[in-house]
Parts: structure tokens; C-alpha cells; sequence
């Protein structure tokens, strides 16, 4: 697509994305509507994921959880788009109050120490992670100690240039300028180059891995599972503290950021030992609000 082109779609879903939260939430469910009951949308691979990862449940309780589970992709849409429309605009998502960032002091007194991996996931809105880091800089969590220089946040590069593009900059509306978002091949030079500099890393963690530094685990919801291992390798290779973090949607419109410790330094565990216990995580957040996960995803092929 000509820079032209680019610049008539994305201002068209911009102007969309200044829209209210309400009417996004709106679209949100025509989409979950749309998805479910009319399209199907991958419903085989959601409760074929389910019935695997929840043995002990029956099919009624599998089938309310798939029903629910369209309902967290329509939010998760509907928060995205409104998210892009708070560009250069951090007082619309505060005042949201989609989110509240929670258990900071550890990890801020880490990061004066040396660089932190945060290993990220698709419970909750993923979405969100660009936004949240605002909620650092304004009380009472305040970060005295990063600023959007100090973050490198980690993504997977789209197929399609038109929507890479655009959901990147969707992803960091609300610092336009930010250097930090990075392609997950170009992030160990970005990591080389900053081994001096004490980081604050994003690393999405869960996908089935799409790379070489991959393992398996024994089990990830009663299934042995392959894990990408790229983020551990690169805490363990640099020192870093180690965290998982936690985007727990309590309601809609709300969610909880939380951040638990995995280790001080990586370089004291192997990268699968640091798996294990990120999977462990995840899985008991899965099971407090098992909606709440990305099922349509193909996690084990």
C-alpha cells in the first residue's frame, strides 16, 4: 500500500478510535456476535484447547467458557481501538480507569540494580501493555526511576504492512515517539546495545513458538508444550531479574497489572527452569478465570 493509501485507511480508523469507550464496547459485542454465532470463528480450536487443558470439566461448562471467550475478544478489540485514540493523550486512559497497576516497589528497586525481563501473555488485554506504562508516572505508583527511554517493548512483525504498521501505532499512541517498540529478531543487538543501561524489557511469551529458541515443557495444562525460550535466554544471558506479569481483567472495563517475581538473576536458573515457572503462572491464572485466555490461538499443533 502507497504512503497515500496508508494515510487515508489508518485516518479513517483513527477518527473511529476517538469515539467514545461505550460505543467501542458496542462494536465490541457486534463483533463477538458476529464472530460466535455467525462465523464460528475457530469455535473446533477453542474447545478442542478447552476440553484438553480442562479434563475434569463437562461439555456445558466448556461451551459457557467458549461462549465467554468471544465476549474477551470483543473487548479486547474495543479497548484496543479506544487505546489508539488516546494518541498524545494520557488523561482520557486515566481517566478510564481501565486499569490499575499494582505490587510496583519490587520491581522499581530492581531496575536500579539492573535490567528486568517482564514476560507478558494473552490472558487478559495484551492489548493495553503500551498504555499501562502511563500508570507508572502518575500516583501513587510514580517511577522514579524509568522513563519511556528505559522500556523496550517486544513484538511479533504482521504479515500485512498496512496492519503492522497501524496496530504498532495503536500499541504506542500514547507516546507516538517512542523508540522502544521492537521487532522480535532485531531485539538482542537492541539488547547489546544497551547492556550498560539498566531496561525495562516486554516480552510476549506464550505463542507456540515461531523461532529457534524453543523447548518443551512437561505439561502447560495437562499437555506437554512447546515454549518459545527467547525472552529467558536473553534475561539469563544478561543478568536480568525476571518477572511475570499479570493482566487480569476483574471486570469489564477493569483490570488488575500485576508483577511477580520469577528471580533476581536469570544467569541463576536456565532459560527452561524460568519457563517452567512462567507456565506454572500463567496456568493458575487460567484457571482462576479460564474466559480470560486467548483460545482461538492454535497453542498446540
Amino acid at each position: 500500500m502507497s504512503e497515500i493509501g496508508y494515510k487515508v485507511g489508518s485516518g479513517i480508523l483513527r477518527a473511529f478510535q476517538r469515539l467514545p469507550l461505550g460505543f467501542h464496547y458496542g462494536v465490541g459485542r457486534v463483533l463477538a456476535w458476529v464472530l460466535r454465532d455467525v462465523m464460528h470463528y475457530r469455535r473446533d480450536v477453542i474447545m478442542t484447547n478447552l476440553a484438553r487443558s480442562f479434563p475434569e470439566k463437562k461439555y456445558d461448562e466448556l461451551s459457557r467458557i467458549c461462549h465467554d471467550s468471544y465476549d474477551t475478544m470483543g473487548e479486547i478489540f474495543a479497548e484496543a481501538m479506544f487505546l489508539g485514540g488516546c494518541r498524545n493523550r494520557p488523561g482520557r486512559l486515566h481517566e478510564s480507569r481501565l486499569a490499575e497497576v499494582s505490587d510496583t516497589d519490587d520491581l522499581f528497586d530492581r531496575l536500579k540494580e539492573r535490567s528486568v525481563m517482564v514476560l507478558n501473555t494473552h490472558y487478559g488485554n495484551w492489548e493495553l501493555t503500551g498504555g499501562c506504562f502511563e500508570f507508572f508516572y502518575k500516583p501513587p505508583y510514580m517511577a522514579d526511576n524509568m522513563t519511556y527511554d528505559d522500556v523496550c517493548i517486544v513484538y511479533k512483525e504482521f504479515s500485512s504492512k498496512f496492519w503492522d504498521r497501524f496496530i504498532g501505532e495503536t500499541r504506542c499512541a500514547i507516546k507516538p515517539d517512542f523508540k522502544g517498540y521492537i521487532e522480535s529478531k532485531k531485539v538482542l543487538r537492541f539488547a547489546i546495545n544497551h547492556k550498560e543501561d539498566k531496561m525495562f524489557y516486554l516480552f510476549p511469551t506464550d505463542q507456540y513458538p515461531y523461532g529457534q529458541a524453543a523447548c518443551e515443557i512437561p505439561s502447560f495444562l495437562h499437555q506437554p508444550t512447546k515454549v518459545m525460550t527467547a525472552g529467558a535466554a536473553l534475561a539469563h544471558k544478561f543478568g536480568m531479574a525476571v518477572y511475570f506479569m499479570c493482566i487480569d481483567r476483574q471486570e469489564r472495563g477493569h483490570y488488575d497489572i500485576t508483577f511477580r517475581k520469577i528471580c533476581d538473576n536469570a544467569a541463576d536458573m536456565t532459560p527452561v527452569e524460568i519457563m517452567e515457572e512462567y507456565y506454572r503462572r500463567l496456568e493458575k491464572a487460567i484457571a482462576s478465570r479460564p474466559a480470560n485466555y486467548l483460545w482461538s490461538h492454535k497453542r498446540w499443533k
